[in-house]
């Protein structure tokens, strides 16, 4: 039984992934391992991708890996590297963007917040975005941007602003499941991308969950991917 290597959106951490996806993973049976975003944001992904891949070679096994935004963008583009040799399916959130991010929402956001930090500093950057989001956001992100302030914050914004993901044509030679959650009430992530992914990928399914719904209760994000990969699989299992 593989197991789920999951990442974390820009901004955001492996306990946000251990409270949102590992009640699906566990629940069916599966083992989660969140990964904790570093300062070499794209880099320490790629390289704890790869160190599990030649682990779960030399024992016979495989993973899924996925991830949330950013976090779906490394996952998906790792598993088309792959090949499926030992991948055997990824699963994305509320992926961001295909191809080059240019003037997306959620790569606009990144920068915009980095730029904040770094001229206002931490604690002033957390007031104003508390200031105009939701409770459950505002309480999230405090969390998550303090938790990574001795991890470069705003270095991995950057990085992850300027992140390119697959481009739909390369998605179409995905040669595993792809299962996808995404909401059509996001505007740093669009339906429109989601959908996008679920139509080129040769084996997909995508679940529709608001952000009304998941935002205050992350656990229903994970049991968004987790039927969508019932789907994409064709297996009630893993």
């Amino acid at each position: 039984m593989p197991t789920v290597i999951l990442m974390a959106g820009t901004g955001s951490d492996d306990d946000y992934l251990r409270r949102a996806f590992g009640p699906a993973v566990t629940g069916a049976g599966g083992t989660l391992r969140a990964l904790a975003p570093s300062a070499d944001l794209l880099g320490g992904y790629r390289a704890e991708l790869d160190a599990a891949a030649a682990a779960a070679r030399a024992g016979g096994e495989r993973i899924v890996v996925g991830g949330v935004s950013l976090g779906a963008v490394v996952a998906l583009d790792w598993a088309l590297r792959d090949g499926g040799t030992v991948c055997a399916g990824v699963w994305a959130a509320l992926p961001p963007w295909s191809g080059a991010p240019g003037e997306s929402l959620a790569a606009l956001s990144a920068r915009l917040t980095a730029d904040t930090v770094e001229g206002d500093g931490l604690e002033p950057a957390i007031a104003g975005m508390a200031a105009g989001s939701p409770a459950w956001l505002a309480a999230e992100l405090s969390r998550s941007w303090r938790a990574l302030a001795d991890r470069d914050l705003v270095g991995q914004l950057r990085i992850a602003a300027s992140a390119t993901a697959p481009t739909v044509d390369r998605i179409a030679g995905l040669q595993v499941p792809l299962a996808i959650a995404a909401a059509p009430d996001d505007p740093l992530h669009p339906i429109r991308v989601a959908r996008e992914w679920a139509a080129a990928a040769p084996r997909a399914a995508l679940t529709e969950v608001s952000l009304a719904e998941f935002g205050p209760d992350p656990r229903r994000l994970g049991d968004a991917c987790l039927a969508a990969w019932h789907r994409a699989s064709g297996r009630t299992g893993w």
